[in-house]
Protein backbone atom coordinates (compact mmCIF):
# COMPACT_ATOMS: atom_id res chain seq x y z
CA UNK A 1 0.00 0.00 0.00
CA UNK A 2 2.91 2.35 0.74
CA UNK A 3 4.33 1.77 -2.73
CA UNK A 4 0.86 2.23 -4.22
CA UNK A 5 0.41 5.62 -2.54
CA UNK A 6 3.82 6.74 -3.78
CA UNK A 7 2.82 6.28 -7.42
CA UNK A 8 1.90 9.35 -9.52
CA UNK A 9 -1.73 10.40 -9.30
CA UNK A 10 -2.51 9.55 -12.92
CA UNK A 11 -1.11 6.03 -12.30
CA UNK A 12 -3.46 5.65 -9.35
CA UNK A 13 -6.47 6.72 -11.36
CA UNK A 14 -5.38 4.45 -14.23
CA UNK A 15 -5.34 1.45 -11.90
CA UNK A 16 -8.53 2.29 -10.00
CA UNK A 17 -10.70 2.81 -13.09
CA UNK A 18 -10.26 -0.69 -14.65
CA UNK A 19 -10.68 -2.28 -11.21
CA UNK A 20 -13.94 -0.39 -10.70
CA UNK A 21 -15.17 -1.39 -14.16
CA UNK A 22 -14.24 -5.03 -13.49
CA UNK A 23 -16.09 -5.02 -10.16
CA UNK A 24 -19.19 -3.47 -11.75
CA UNK A 25 -19.09 -6.09 -14.51
CA UNK A 26 -18.88 -8.89 -11.93
CA UNK A 27 -21.80 -7.40 -10.00
CA UNK A 28 -23.88 -7.30 -13.21
CA UNK A 29 -23.04 -10.96 -13.86
CA UNK A 30 -24.19 -11.88 -10.36
CA UNK A 31 -27.41 -9.91 -10.77
CA UNK A 32 -28.01 -11.51 -14.18
CA UNK A 33 -27.56 -14.99 -12.70
CA UNK A 34 -29.99 -14.29 -9.85
CA UNK A 35 -32.36 -12.06 -11.86
CA UNK A 36 -35.44 -14.23 -11.26
CA UNK A 37 -34.81 -14.30 -7.51
CA UNK A 38 -34.06 -10.56 -7.42
CA UNK A 39 -37.30 -9.85 -9.31
CA UNK A 40 -39.29 -11.89 -6.80
CA UNK A 41 -37.66 -10.12 -3.85
CA UNK A 42 -38.12 -6.65 -5.36
CA UNK A 43 -41.78 -7.21 -6.28
CA UNK A 44 -42.50 -8.80 -2.89
CA UNK A 45 -40.84 -5.89 -1.10
CA UNK A 46 -42.85 -3.33 -3.07
CA UNK A 47 -46.09 -5.26 -2.50
CA UNK A 48 -45.42 -5.62 1.23
CA UNK A 49 -44.65 -1.91 1.43
CA UNK A 50 -47.94 -0.98 -0.28
CA UNK A 51 -50.08 -3.57 1.53
CA UNK A 52 -48.66 -2.50 4.87
CA UNK A 53 -50.93 0.57 4.81
CA UNK A 54 -54.24 -1.37 4.95
CA UNK A 55 -52.65 -3.83 7.40
CA UNK A 56 -51.79 -0.98 9.75
CA UNK A 57 -55.29 0.44 9.30
CA UNK A 58 -56.91 -2.85 10.35
CA UNK A 59 -54.41 -3.36 13.17
CA UNK A 60 -55.16 0.13 14.48
CA UNK A 61 -58.83 -0.83 14.87
CA UNK A 62 -58.13 -3.88 17.03
CA UNK A 63 -57.38 -6.66 14.55
CA UNK A 64 -54.26 -8.71 15.31
CA UNK A 65 -51.31 -8.27 12.98
CA UNK A 66 -51.35 -11.81 11.55
CA UNK A 67 -55.11 -11.72 10.95
CA UNK A 68 -54.84 -8.29 9.35
CA UNK A 69 -52.12 -9.58 7.02
CA UNK A 70 -54.19 -12.63 6.05
CA UNK A 71 -57.28 -10.47 5.46
CA UNK A 72 -55.44 -7.97 3.26
CA UNK A 73 -53.72 -10.72 1.24
CA UNK A 74 -57.04 -12.54 0.76
CA UNK A 75 -58.78 -9.37 -0.44
CA UNK A 76 -55.86 -8.56 -2.76
CA UNK A 77 -55.90 -12.04 -4.30
CA UNK A 78 -59.69 -11.84 -4.61
CA UNK A 79 -59.42 -8.55 -6.51
CA UNK A 80 -56.73 -10.03 -8.77
CA UNK A 81 -58.87 -13.09 -9.46
CA UNK A 82 -61.92 -10.96 -10.27
CA UNK A 83 -59.85 -8.78 -12.61
CA UNK A 84 -58.34 -11.89 -14.18
CA UNK A 85 -61.79 -13.37 -14.83
CA UNK A 86 -63.46 -10.18 -16.08
CA UNK A 87 -60.79 -7.91 -17.55
CA UNK A 88 -57.98 -10.26 -18.61
CA UNK A 89 -59.99 -12.14 -21.30
CA UNK A 90 -61.07 -8.83 -22.87
CA UNK A 91 -57.49 -7.54 -22.94
CA UNK A 92 -56.16 -10.84 -24.27
CA UNK A 93 -58.80 -10.81 -27.01
CA UNK A 94 -57.88 -7.25 -27.95
CA UNK A 95 -54.16 -8.11 -28.02
CA UNK A 96 -54.84 -11.06 -30.32
CA UNK A 97 -57.07 -8.98 -32.58
CA UNK A 98 -54.50 -6.17 -32.68
CA UNK A 99 -51.81 -8.63 -33.75
CA UNK A 100 -54.17 -9.86 -36.48
CA UNK A 101 -55.08 -6.38 -37.74
CA UNK A 102 -51.64 -4.83 -37.53
CA UNK A 103 -50.43 -6.09 -40.95
CA UNK A 104 -53.47 -4.49 -42.63
CA UNK A 105 -52.79 -1.29 -40.68
CA UNK A 106 -49.23 -1.32 -42.00
CA UNK A 107 -50.52 -1.63 -45.56
CA UNK A 108 -52.97 1.21 -44.90
CA UNK A 109 -50.16 3.36 -43.50
CA UNK A 110 -47.95 2.78 -46.52
CA UNK A 111 -50.85 3.65 -48.82
CA UNK A 112 -51.43 6.91 -46.94
CA UNK A 113 -47.74 7.80 -47.23
CA UNK A 114 -47.76 7.04 -50.96
CA UNK A 115 -50.90 9.16 -51.40
CA UNK A 116 -49.19 12.03 -49.60
CA UNK A 117 -46.13 11.57 -51.82
CA UNK A 118 -48.28 11.75 -54.97
CA UNK A 119 -50.09 14.82 -53.63
CA UNK A 120 -46.73 16.53 -53.01
CA UNK A 121 -45.47 15.64 -56.52
CA UNK A 122 -48.59 17.05 -58.16
CA UNK A 123 -47.93 20.39 -56.42
CA UNK A 124 -44.20 20.37 -57.21
CA UNK A 125 -43.27 20.01 -53.55
CA UNK A 126 -39.87 18.43 -53.04
CA UNK A 127 -40.82 15.96 -50.32
CA UNK A 128 -39.35 12.50 -50.81
CA UNK A 129 -41.08 9.92 -48.61
CA UNK A 130 -40.62 6.93 -50.88
CA UNK A 131 -37.92 5.46 -48.67
CA UNK A 132 -40.01 6.05 -45.58
CA UNK A 133 -42.71 3.66 -46.84
CA UNK A 134 -40.29 0.74 -47.14
CA UNK A 135 -38.63 1.48 -43.80
CA UNK A 136 -42.00 1.78 -42.05
CA UNK A 137 -43.22 -1.52 -43.45
CA UNK A 138 -40.00 -3.37 -42.62
CA UNK A 139 -39.65 -1.94 -39.11
CA UNK A 140 -43.27 -2.56 -38.11
CA UNK A 141 -43.22 -6.06 -39.57
CA UNK A 142 -40.09 -6.84 -37.57
CA UNK A 143 -41.68 -5.45 -34.41
CA UNK A 144 -44.80 -7.54 -35.06
CA UNK A 145 -42.71 -10.69 -35.36
CA UNK A 146 -40.84 -9.79 -32.18
CA UNK A 147 -44.15 -9.19 -30.35
CA UNK A 148 -45.48 -12.55 -31.49
CA UNK A 149 -42.28 -14.23 -30.34
CA UNK A 150 -42.52 -12.58 -26.93
CA UNK A 151 -46.13 -13.74 -26.55
CA UNK A 152 -45.13 -17.31 -27.40
CA UNK A 153 -42.19 -17.07 -25.02
CA UNK A 154 -44.52 -15.83 -22.28
CA UNK A 155 -46.91 -18.72 -22.93
CA UNK A 156 -44.12 -21.30 -22.78
CA UNK A 157 -42.87 -19.81 -19.50
CA UNK A 158 -46.31 -19.71 -17.90
CA UNK A 159 -45.47 -22.49 -15.44
CA UNK A 160 -42.33 -20.71 -14.32
CA UNK A 161 -44.27 -17.46 -14.01
CA UNK A 162 -46.90 -19.19 -11.88
CA UNK A 163 -44.16 -20.53 -9.60
CA UNK A 164 -42.63 -17.07 -9.28
CA UNK A 165 -46.09 -15.62 -8.56
CA UNK A 166 -46.69 -18.09 -5.73
CA UNK A 167 -43.20 -17.47 -4.38
CA UNK A 168 -43.84 -13.71 -4.49
CA UNK A 169 -47.05 -14.13 -2.49
CA UNK A 170 -45.25 -16.23 0.15
CA UNK A 171 -42.36 -13.76 0.47
CA UNK A 172 -44.83 -10.86 0.66
CA UNK A 173 -46.69 -12.61 3.48
CA UNK A 174 -43.54 -13.12 5.56
CA UNK A 175 -42.33 -9.57 4.87
CA UNK A 176 -45.66 -8.21 6.11
CA UNK A 177 -45.30 -10.28 9.29
CA UNK A 178 -41.59 -9.90 9.99
CA UNK A 179 -40.46 -7.05 7.72
CA UNK A 180 -39.60 -4.74 10.63
CA UNK A 181 -37.09 -7.24 11.97
CA UNK A 182 -35.51 -7.62 8.54
CA UNK A 183 -35.05 -3.86 8.12
CA UNK A 184 -33.74 -3.50 11.68
CA UNK A 185 -31.18 -6.20 10.96
CA UNK A 186 -30.06 -4.43 7.79
CA UNK A 187 -29.81 -0.94 9.29
CA UNK A 188 -28.14 -1.98 12.53
CA UNK A 189 -24.79 -1.93 10.72
CA UNK A 190 -25.02 1.87 10.59
CA UNK A 191 -24.63 4.24 13.56
CA UNK A 192 -27.85 4.56 15.54
CA UNK A 193 -28.62 8.17 14.58
CA UNK A 194 -27.71 7.66 10.92
CA UNK A 195 -29.62 4.35 10.85
CA UNK A 196 -32.84 6.05 11.94
CA UNK A 197 -32.41 8.83 9.37
CA UNK A 198 -31.71 6.38 6.53
CA UNK A 199 -34.65 4.20 7.42
CA UNK A 200 -37.06 7.14 7.50
CA UNK A 201 -35.58 8.49 4.27
CA UNK A 202 -35.97 5.14 2.47
CA UNK A 203 -39.58 4.75 3.64
CA UNK A 204 -40.42 8.33 2.62
CA UNK A 205 -38.84 7.94 -0.84
CA UNK A 206 -40.76 4.76 -1.61
CA UNK A 207 -43.98 6.08 -0.09
CA UNK A 208 -43.96 9.32 -2.08
CA UNK A 209 -42.95 7.63 -5.32
CA UNK A 210 -45.26 4.61 -5.35
CA UNK A 211 -48.31 6.29 -3.83
CA UNK A 212 -47.90 9.29 -6.13
CA UNK A 213 -47.14 7.31 -9.29
CA UNK A 214 -49.93 4.79 -8.61
CA UNK A 215 -52.43 7.63 -8.18
CA UNK A 216 -51.22 9.31 -11.37
CA UNK A 217 -51.36 5.99 -13.25
CA UNK A 218 -54.93 5.38 -12.08
CA UNK A 219 -56.06 8.87 -13.09
CA UNK A 220 -54.25 8.70 -16.41
CA UNK A 221 -55.51 5.24 -17.30
CA UNK A 222 -59.12 6.02 -16.33
CA UNK A 223 -59.22 9.40 -18.11
CA UNK A 224 -57.60 8.25 -21.34
CA UNK A 225 -59.61 5.00 -21.45
CA UNK A 226 -62.88 6.94 -21.10
CA UNK A 227 -61.75 9.43 -23.75
CA UNK A 228 -60.78 6.62 -26.15
CA UNK A 229 -64.09 4.81 -25.64
CA UNK A 230 -66.03 8.03 -26.26
CA UNK A 231 -64.00 8.66 -29.42
CA UNK A 232 -64.56 5.01 -30.45
CA UNK A 233 -60.85 4.39 -30.83
CA UNK A 234 -60.05 0.81 -31.90
CA UNK A 235 -58.80 -1.19 -28.91
CA UNK A 236 -59.52 1.81 -26.68
CA UNK A 237 -59.55 -0.26 -23.49
CA UNK A 238 -56.20 -1.88 -24.28
CA UNK A 239 -54.53 1.39 -25.31
CA UNK A 240 -55.97 3.39 -22.40
CA UNK A 241 -54.92 0.88 -19.74
CA UNK A 242 -51.54 0.54 -21.45
CA UNK A 243 -50.93 4.29 -21.17
CA UNK A 244 -52.02 4.15 -17.51
CA UNK A 245 -49.62 1.28 -16.77
CA UNK A 246 -46.74 3.09 -18.50
CA UNK A 247 -47.40 6.13 -16.29
CA UNK A 248 -45.89 4.17 -13.40
CA UNK A 249 -42.54 4.75 -15.14
CA UNK A 250 -41.19 8.32 -15.46
CA UNK A 251 -41.61 9.63 -19.03
CA UNK A 252 -43.68 6.53 -19.81
CA UNK A 253 -46.95 8.36 -20.48
CA UNK A 254 -45.70 10.62 -23.34
CA UNK A 255 -43.83 7.72 -24.92
CA UNK A 256 -46.84 5.39 -24.82
CA UNK A 257 -49.16 8.14 -26.14
CA UNK A 258 -46.86 8.62 -29.15
CA UNK A 259 -46.78 4.86 -29.83
CA UNK A 260 -50.58 4.54 -29.58
CA UNK A 261 -51.12 7.59 -31.82
CA UNK A 262 -48.71 6.19 -34.41
CA UNK A 263 -50.52 2.83 -34.49
CA UNK A 264 -53.92 4.49 -34.89
CA UNK A 265 -52.55 6.86 -37.55
CA UNK A 266 -51.63 3.85 -39.69
CA UNK A 267 -55.31 2.94 -39.86
CA UNK A 268 -56.88 6.42 -39.80
CA UNK A 269 -54.69 9.49 -40.10
CA UNK A 270 -57.10 12.08 -38.72
CA UNK A 271 -58.22 9.82 -35.87
CA UNK A 272 -54.57 9.32 -34.93
CA UNK A 273 -53.96 13.07 -34.90
CA UNK A 274 -57.09 13.56 -32.76
CA UNK A 275 -55.98 10.84 -30.35
CA UNK A 276 -52.56 12.46 -30.06
CA UNK A 277 -54.09 15.87 -29.33
CA UNK A 278 -56.70 14.65 -26.81
CA UNK A 279 -54.30 12.32 -24.97
CA UNK A 280 -51.63 15.03 -24.81
CA UNK A 281 -54.12 17.52 -23.35
CA UNK A 282 -55.23 14.99 -20.70
CA UNK A 283 -51.62 14.11 -19.91
CA UNK A 284 -50.63 17.76 -19.55
CA UNK A 285 -53.62 18.53 -17.31
CA UNK A 286 -52.76 15.64 -14.98
CA UNK A 287 -49.02 16.28 -15.07
CA UNK A 288 -49.40 20.03 -14.48
CA UNK A 289 -52.37 20.08 -12.11
CA UNK A 290 -52.19 16.85 -10.13
CA UNK A 291 -48.60 15.60 -10.31
CA UNK A 292 -46.93 18.57 -8.54
CA UNK A 293 -49.22 18.13 -5.53
CA UNK A 294 -48.65 14.38 -5.36
CA UNK A 295 -44.96 14.19 -6.24
CA UNK A 296 -43.65 17.70 -5.65
CA UNK A 297 -39.86 17.71 -5.39
CA UNK A 298 -39.55 14.53 -3.39
CA UNK A 299 -36.89 13.07 -5.67
CA UNK A 300 -34.80 16.15 -6.34
CA UNK A 301 -33.12 14.45 -9.29
CA UNK A 302 -32.16 15.94 -12.59
CA UNK A 303 -34.17 14.36 -15.48
CA UNK A 304 -30.90 13.13 -16.98
CA UNK A 305 -30.10 11.19 -13.80
CA UNK A 306 -33.64 9.79 -13.78
CA UNK A 307 -33.04 8.41 -17.29
CA UNK A 308 -29.68 6.99 -16.20
CA UNK A 309 -31.32 5.36 -13.16
CA UNK A 310 -33.99 3.78 -15.37
CA UNK A 311 -31.40 2.41 -17.81
CA UNK A 312 -29.32 0.97 -14.98
CA UNK A 313 -32.44 -0.48 -13.33
CA UNK A 314 -33.49 -2.24 -16.55
CA UNK A 315 -29.98 -3.60 -17.08
CA UNK A 316 -29.67 -4.92 -13.54
CA UNK A 317 -33.15 -6.23 -12.70
CA UNK A 318 -35.36 -5.92 -15.78
CA UNK A 319 -38.96 -4.82 -15.16
CA UNK A 320 -38.45 -4.89 -11.40
CA UNK A 321 -35.53 -2.51 -11.84
CA UNK A 322 -37.84 -0.03 -13.57
CA UNK A 323 -40.07 0.00 -10.49
CA UNK A 324 -37.41 0.76 -7.92
CA UNK A 325 -34.75 2.60 -9.95
CA UNK A 326 -36.07 6.12 -9.41
CA UNK A 327 -36.89 5.89 -5.65
CA UNK A 328 -33.54 4.19 -5.02
CA UNK A 329 -31.75 6.91 -6.98
CA UNK A 330 -33.60 9.55 -4.94
CA UNK A 331 -32.72 7.73 -1.73
CA UNK A 332 -29.01 7.58 -2.68
CA UNK A 333 -29.01 11.24 -3.65
CA UNK A 334 -30.69 12.32 -0.38
CA UNK A 335 -28.34 10.07 1.62
CA UNK A 336 -25.31 11.73 0.03
CA UNK A 337 -26.83 15.14 0.86
CA UNK A 338 -27.32 14.12 4.51
CA UNK A 339 -23.77 12.81 4.79
CA UNK A 340 -22.40 15.97 3.16
CA UNK A 341 -24.39 18.24 5.47
CA UNK A 342 -23.31 16.30 8.56
CA UNK A 343 -19.69 16.52 7.40
CA UNK A 344 -20.00 20.28 6.93
CA UNK A 345 -21.53 20.65 10.39
CA UNK A 346 -18.69 18.67 11.95
CA UNK A 347 -16.17 20.89 10.17
CA UNK A 348 -17.91 24.01 11.49
CA UNK A 349 -17.90 22.60 15.01
CA UNK A 350 -14.20 21.75 14.73
CA UNK A 351 -13.38 25.21 13.44
CA UNK A 352 -15.35 26.88 16.26
CA UNK A 353 -13.73 24.67 18.89
CA UNK A 354 -10.27 25.48 17.51
CA UNK A 355 -10.97 29.25 17.59
CA UNK A 356 -12.27 29.35 21.18
CA UNK A 357 -8.99 28.23 22.87
CA UNK A 358 -7.06 30.82 20.83
CA UNK A 359 -9.40 33.59 22.07
CA UNK A 360 -9.01 32.48 25.65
Amino acid sequence: MRRFTQLPQWWTYGLVFPLAVLNCWLVLLVFEYFRALITVLVVATVLSFLLDYPVRFLHRYGLKRDRAVLSVLFLTLLVLVVLGITLAPILLNQITELATRLPTWIVSGTEQIEAFHNWAENRNLRIDVSGLTTQLSDRLSFQLQSLTGEILKFGLGAADSLLNFLLTIVVTFYLLLHGDRVWEGLFKWFPSKLSLQLRELLARSFHNYFVGQATLAGLMGLSITVAFLIMRVPFGLLFGLGVGAMTMIPFGAPFSICIVSLLITLNNFWLGVTVLAVATVIEQIIESGVAPRLLGGFIGLNPVWILVALLVGVKVAGVAGLLVAVPMAGFIKNTVDILESSRNKSREIDSVSSIEPMEQ
